[in-house]
């Protein structure tokens, strides 16, 4: 086999667009709801698949991160070892997400890099099968491999797909990082929203049940929540740190980034219910 180089596999964002949680089971998990939507914005990744099994990666992120702890790194390995290839990669990423922003930046690199090896390697998984790997790498990992917009409970791997409409979003990351699991561990944040059907969500006024603990937590995020709130109905996504606002246009939502305080930083990108991941995919 000669070395073969695929190139644009988008990792793309996600915003969840409310986040209730439900109760703490005995395990110590939480037992939620939430909805998911894409973004079409995100990382990129380039692969060139190798005859020599070793898996390297090359990336604009700070040196501190060694390669070994980065989902990217350790999905392609799990894919080796669940399907026995003998056959290894190069990998580039180009990093535009924020880390620890709540848009799913390490989760998303993790499914595409699964997607692609499975489709350049030929390992022949199923979704199911690599969904089922990548909830050892993270909790949201498997939404992105599904690739449409879905309602999820209970720790959040039961998925339900859905139909939304896709607006436009400013989406704005305060310079900090929220840890999810201190978040989730925090004596303060509320675990007692009542379960309702997907229905009566839909049409709810949606909240993130995080929102309140975080903002107290981490000014930065409570500032710029307060500033895009005065534009547009606006939330902050998964544990934070990232807030967005909603908008009916790119026009509006591009008006609005354009008075944005130099002090805070964004983008503005489309929801969308397929991911850009499976666009990719079918292109092969």
């Amino acid at each position: 086999m000669t070395q073969t180089l695929s190139l644009g596999w988008p990792a793309p964002a996600k915003l969840n667009l409310f986040l209730h949680i439900n109760g703490r089971r005995a395990d110590g998990y939480h037992e939620l709801q939430t909805l998911f939507q894409f973004l079409e914005h995100g990382d990129l990744l380039d692969f060139k698949i190798t005859t020599v099994s070793k898996i390297s990666l090359h990336s604009n992120l700070p040196s501190s991160i060694a390669d070994a702890d980065n989902l990217i790194v350790k999905a392609a390995n799990l894919l080796q070892q669940q399907t026995g290839t003998h056959l290894g990669a190069e990998i580039w990423l180009d990093k535009k997400l924020p880390m620890g922003g709540g848009v799913g930046g390490g989760s998303s690199d993790a499914a595409t890099t699964l997607v692609a090896l499975n489709s350049l390697w030929q390992t022949g998984l199923d979704n199911q099968q690599l969904a089922a790997l990548g909830l050892k790498l993270g909790a949201d990992v498997p939404i992105f491999i599904h690739g449409h917009a879905a309602f999820a409970e209970g720790v959040g791997e039961k998925l339900q797909a859905v139909d939304i409409p896709e607006h436009w979003y400013l989406v704005i990351a305060p310079d900090v990082h929220v840890s999810t699991a201190e978040i989730f561990q925090h004596p303060d944040l509320p675990r007692d929203t009542p379960k309702v059907s997907l229905t009566e969500l839909l049409s709810a006024n949606w909240k993130n049940d995080c929102q309140t603990l975080v903002c107290n937590a981490f000014p930065q995020v409570a500032k710029a929540l307060a500033w895009l709130l005065e534009y547009a109905p606006s939330r902050m996504t998964g544990t934070g740190a990232c807030v967005f606002g909603e908008f009916k246009t790119q026009q509006q939502a591009l008006e609005c980034l354009a008075q944005m305080p130099t002090t805070f930083h964004g983008f503005v990108a489309k929801g969308t219910n397929i991911s850009p991941l499976q666009r990719r995919l079918t292109r092969c």
